[in-house]
């Protein structure tokens, strides 16, 4: 089977539709608090000159071209860093990939259940990708939510503009060209500009091959392909591809619901500072020292050792660290202008080490493992040893979890109720006969 066959035949299993539906729901929630940041705002206004169109900007007043709101929604739904991601692509999976299929699904008049079908398919060749690439693409400074997730969109983005499987090979082509996003670049406002460019490209991607644009066959594979060029662990996709479509690694691999607004490579550590806090009930006066021990990949994203912006401490260890330690909590508010200077989050991030401990399972997935020493004043060493962290794939939010988190981030930009009735409509997803009745209930509370 090609991938382009894949992309337009592949059946999802009601398994893989039940977690799309759940991506879709955390997705939507995490675009609609990101509306208002920054980086989302400048995207808005950068759009607005090229007038209205058939799509929803979530949280806002605004309607776009499809590639318009694909941006500015792929690049809202990973401005807090609090959106999804996949363990095997080292990817946020659902930021580009919910906002090019919401786009091309708006587009379409498209169901529910072909909308979960789209970001299914997307999803698969994402990983599928991630396993043949990675950690060499990811280590050599390539940013794969924007990456594989332009190949992913794409993806999406054919199937549901109801392209052949020769077209659908056309746009993967055609999205392999688009793709790139630097970690260079982490921690700041173009990090999640890298989610609205890969959910753009890709639905650019699907209408260029809509149209009768055609590209190379061997533009993944070839001597100076995707692979070859972002320097691919392994040469070619025959070893991760051959169980497309009977093998699901949505189910497998699964997606991991971030439970804190930060760099996933934190959360492992977080999770073990947390609990040591709550069971053994210190807090910051009583803290002499902290130290963290992480997997290599980890020190190649969190790069910050003194964050001087909210978006720096999303990627510095020794602030995350040092803000659980001193408030007991991370979430919305912890990355804050204000909380970035707090005095007792600086005097205790100066006494956080982070390092690469050589005894870490070598085999573990990256960013999912971390052993944390807590020095207190008294005298004792507290220690904990973390293998992943809430919200991953083997503990899973629930669905009050995931209920809450939802409503925290809807109401940055709407009502309660208006929250409460955009969680019901995307909760009943897999019933909708047209997506465009759940999206006009994502706009913002000035409509």
């Amino acid at each position: 089977m090609t991938l382009g066959e894949f992309v337009v035949i592949a059946t999802p299993p009601a398994e893989a539709r039940t977690g799309a539906a759940r991506a879709l729901l955390d997705t939507v929630g995490v675009t609609l608090a990101g509306a208002s940041q920054p980086a989302a705002r400048i995207v808005q206004r950068v759009i607005e000159f090229d007038g209205s169109g058939p799509c929803r900007v979530l949280g806002t007043t605004l309607r776009a071209s499809p590639g318009n709101a694909a941006l500015a929604n792929g690049t809202a739904a990973h401005a807090l860093d609090y959106d999804d991601m996949c363990f095997v692509s080292l990817a946020h999976p659902s930021a580009p990939l919910v906002s090019a299929a919401l786009a091309a699904a708006e587009v379409a008049g498209a169901s529910g259940p072909a909308l979960l079908d789209a970001y299914v398919v997307g999803f698969e060749l994402e990983a599928r990708l991630g396993r043949a690439m990675n950690p060499r693409h990811y280590q050599r400074g390539w940013h794969c939510t924007s990456t594989l997730g332009t190949i992913g969109a794409a993806a999406a983005a054919s199937r549901l503009l109801g392209l052949d499987a020769k077209a659908a090979g056309h746009a993967l082509a055609i999205a392999a060209s688009e793709a790139s996003g630097l970690k260079e670049n982490f921690g700041t406002m173009v990090k999640p500009l890298h989610a609205g460019l890969a959910a753009r490209n890709g639905v650019l991607a699907a209408q260029l091959a809509r149209a009768g644009m055609i590209a190379s066959a061997a533009a993944i594979e070839g001597p100076q392909g995707f692979l070859a060029a972002m320097d691919s662990e392994q040469p070619g996709l025959d070893g991760v591809v051959a169980d497309l479509g009977t093998r699901w690694e949505i189910l497998e691999t699964g997606i991991t619901v971030k439970l804190y607004p930060s760099c996933a490579g934190t959360h492992p550590s977080l999770d073990a500072l947390l609990d040591l806090r709550r069971r053994e009930g210190f807090c910051g006066a009583d803290v002499e020292a902290v130290e963290i021990g992480i997997d290599p990949i980890a020190p190649t994203i969190l790069i910050y050792d003194h964050p001087s912006s909210g978006l720096e401490g999303k990627f510095s260890m020794p602030f995350c660290a040092a803000a659980a330690v001193v408030h007991g909590r991370v979430g919305l508010e912890t990355f804050h202008a204000s909380q970035i200077a707090d005095p007792a989050i600086v005097a205790m991030q100066a006494r956080v080490t982070m390092r690469i401990d050589p005894t870490l399972d070598a085999s573990a997935p990256p960013l999912t493992q971390a052993r944390v020493s807590v020095r207190l004043r008294d005298g004792r060493v507290l220690t904990a040893c973390a293998n992943g962290a809430r919200g991953y794939h083997d503990r899973p939010a629930s669905d009050d979890e995931l209920a809450a988190k939802f409503m925290s981030c809807a109401t940055q930009a709407m009502s309660d109720t208006q929250g409460n009735e955009a969680l019901a409509a995307l909760r009943n997803i897999e019933s909708v006969a047209d997506v465009r009745t759940v999206t006009t209930r994502l706009q913002s509370r000035q409509a």
